[in-house]
């Protein structure tokens, strides 16, 4: 993923919600529906969540330094960890706990301003279907042909398109379910169903959080390269003359765009210091070409002893498989 298309996603999002966060406390705040607030605290978590994105887009592009050798990519992972907490906090718990209360001390809603909330919820539904059409446009350019959303989601590892693609898509489905709440208590009077929505909206905030709190702990804890280009990797090394052996390898990620490559490979020992040299220089070249990714790559060359060196198992070349 492009920074900048990860970037357009995300103000596209973020000026929507911003306008929409506004509008909706406004009409919650000339009705009184439990449902309109809920859908205005879901906005401004989603403002705060992309600014936090923003944010540590930014955080993540600062140089490598001494107390951080590997520099500070993974900050983008950070960043879509504590919005999936924001989510789940002030969204999701937020709502629920509106929803409780509505249902124990019912108010009824202000029908001189009946027309306000469902006016306020068409118009966001618009807005947000456009930031949707925006995440899914930027999306597109950098998912696989074929792929499908959920492995795109689960897949990527830049973090930024997902959680905006989950957040727009969640907003639109919470937007529905406040229209259906708002519009079924104006049709019979009954308050029960603005409450209902407005659980249904914590709900469907907590299940978003939880599935982008999976996803970004395990880019947190460390994800190696994915199948297919480990195995370009594998063949890269191990395509030339140069070569004897693969004996083992491991990858790392160390932000979306940064792939770290730590292999052993045994060279065949009549070679000089010299040559050895020019044989690792040439064997990064070739897993570069193959991954443009893996920009931090350390080959250690020795001597293959299958005694000491015992084949090791497929899935142990790569640190987390992807698929």
């Amino acid at each position: 993923m492009s920074a900048s298309g990860g970037s357009k996603a995300i103000i596209a999002a973020l000026l929507a919600n911003v306008g929409i966060a506004l509008a909706k406390f406004i009409a919650w705040a000339l009705s009184g529906s439990a449902s309109m607030l809920a859908e205005a605290i879901h906005s401004v978590a989603d403002s705060g969540n992309q600014l936090l994105l923003l944010r540590g887009g930014r955080k993540a592009k600062r140089e490598a330094d001494r107390d951080h050798p590997f520099g500070y990519g993974r900050e983008r992972y950070v960043s879509a960890f504590v919005v999936s907490i924001i989510l789940f906090s002030l969204g999701g718990l937020f709502a629920v706990y509106e929803g409780v209360q509505k249902l124990i001390d019912p108010h009824e809603l202000d029908h001189a301003w009946w027309w306000l909330p469902l006016a306020v919820l068409l118009i966001a539904i618009a807005l947000e279907s456009f930031s949707l059409r925006t995440a899914i446009r930027e999306s597109n350019q950098v998912r696989e042909p074929g792929q499908s959303w959920m492995s795109f989601i689960r897949r990527s590892k830049a973090p930024e398109l997902p959680v905006v693609l989950l957040e727009d898509s969640g907003a639109l489905v919470g937007l529905v379910f406040a229209l259906f709440g708002v519009g079924l208590t104006l049709i019979t009077g009954n308050v029960v169903f603005d409450a209902l929505g407005t659980l249904m909206i914590g709900l469907l905030l907590i299940t978003i959080a939880i599935i982008l709190g999976i996803e970004t702990k395990s880019l947190l804890v460390g994800e190696g390269a994915n199948r297919a280009d480990h195995d370009l990797i594998v063949d890269a090394i191990s395509g030339g003359p140069d070569v004897e052996k693969l004996i083992h390898i491991k990858t790392l990620y160390l932000g979306p765009d940064e792939l770290m490559v730590a292999a052993k490979i045994a060279l065949t020992s009549d070679k000089s210091v010299r040559e050895a040299a020019g044989d690792i220089d040439e064997i990064e070249r070739r897993i570069r070409d193959a991954v443009p990714a893996a920009r931090v790559i350390y080959l250690e060359p020795d001597v293959y002893r299958p005694s000491l060196d015992p084949e090791p198992p497929t899935d142990a070349f790569v640190l987390k498989s992807s698929d």
